[in-house]
């Protein structure tokens, strides 16, 4: 693996790590103007409970060494919330200053799996049937 795809994993998944746990903070907390929020996107504020677990766990899943498997649907899980939000955030008229945290969420993910390591990925497995 190259330095510089190394340098730009960490840099990717840490900064990744960073905003899912401080959104998953806000969420878990049900910080008021977040609570407004979630609301004026059409969805309930129990919620936030549910996104908020999943994001903590997924930043750690993506932290911790091994477990790739667990890594590639904590992934998924960011790609789908994340493509999510955006979708919210363009289905009910908000600006891209209001959609641009979720682009860069979504961003930081794609970087992360792109560029993780091989010992961080899961390895294809070739099994051949025996014929009976």
């Amino acid at each position: 693996m190259k330095k510089s795809h190394k340098i730009i994993y960490w840099i990717a998944t840490v900064w990744l790590a960073l905003g899912m746990t401080s959104t998953a903070l806000v969420q878990l907390l049900q910080i008021k103007d977040e609570s407004t929020f979630m609301t004026s996107l059409g969805y309930p504020t129990y919620v936030m409970t549910l996104l908020g677990i999943w994001k903590i766990t997924g930043a750690i899943a993506i932290l911790l060494p091994r477990f790739p498997l667990l890594k590639e649907w904590a992934y998924a899980g960011f790609f789908f919330v994340m493509t999510g939000a955006i979708y919210s955030h363009l289905a009910s008229g908000d600006s891209i200053n209001q959609t641009f945290p979720s682009i860069l969420l979504l961003t930081l993910t794609i970087c992360s799996w792109y560029f993780r390591p091989p010992n961080r990925r899961l390895v294809a497995v070739n099994t051949q049937t025996a014929h009976i």
